[in-house]
């Protein structure tokens, strides 16, 4: 069974919670410190980033972050020693590297070192469906398990391949444009049933979660999960700890479940 696969079951009914930051920001030890303390703050996954000069998804505060990393000197190789020394102190929780399809092309054997390193997914943000098999089947050939990108408006078809394509989890985004804080998600609950009809992999929201209200809707959506990007990252580049923003989101994603409960 896959990390993935056995946080799932392991959480039951309650959401599982994603803390995304960008690896190498603002340096390699703050960095390796955040993604621990991460953890610790309750983080069921973790996803991560790999600084990238033109990263087309992503909003203005994890571009600040990727410059700053690449500012720093951080370069692939440090970021998988960062997932390698992560991984050796938290061996049950799913690792997941969000990045783009240059970051994967330049470096031979990315997705073997990336699994050596100890990740489990991979999403590669600017890689559309329709070109997604090449990349998908090196991926589970090198030990990594691929995540697509769907949204409310993603026809039927695509939906389809995608959910064919994913094994880890289905990053569902909750609007149009890049991440960021600046505009609050639609959680859709129909886009959740059209996966889940395609026989896809659990889906997880994210764009625009930063508030305990938006985990709520995204769960009583049906999402199995939420991943907080922005508002994590906007911590880390202003040096604050992200402690209590971590463990009031993650407390968010239990509400549904005690509600059953009681």
């Amino acid at each position: 069974m896959s990390r993935y696969a056995a946080m799932f079951e392991r959480l039951g009914g309650e959401g599982a919670f994603g803390a995304f930051m960008m690896l190498g920001d603002p340096d390699l030890e703050t960095s390796a410190g955040v993604l621990h303390q991460a953890v610790d703050a309750g983080a069921d996954m973790i996803e991560v980033g790999i600084p990238f000069s033109d990263p087309v998804a992503d909003g203005p505060v994890i571009q600040a972050a990727a410059q700053r990393a690449l500012a720093a000197g951080v370069r692939v190789g440090d970021c998988l020693d960062l997932i390698a020394a992560l991984r050796s102190h938290h061996t049950d929780v799913p690792i997941g590297i969000l990045t783009y399809a240059n970051i994967v092309a330049a470096r031979t054997g990315f997705m073997r070192d990336a699994a050596e390193a100890g990740a489990d997914s991979l999403l590669i943000a600017d890689v559309p469906s329709l070109e997604a098999d090449p990349f998908a089947r090196k991926m589970e050939q090198g030990g990594i398990e691929p995540v697509l990108i769907a949204a409310a408006n993603t026809p039927d078809a695509t939906v389809q391949r995608i959910a064919r394509l994913s094994k880890a989890y289905i990053y569902c985004v909750s609007r149009a444009g890049i991440t960021g804080t600046h505009a609050g998600g639609h959680f859709d609950s129909r886009l959740i049933g059209r996966l889940q009809a395609a026989g896809a992999p659990p889906a997880v929201f994210g764009f625009g979660i930063s508030k305990p209200e938006h985990v709520r809707s995204a769960v009583s959506a049906g999402a199995r999960g939420v991943i907080c990007g922005s508002a994590i990252v906007e911590k880390v580049g202003l040096g604050e700890d992200v402690t209590e923003l971590i463990r009031s989101l993650k407390a968010a994603t239990r509400e549904r479940l005690g509600a059953a409960m009681n």
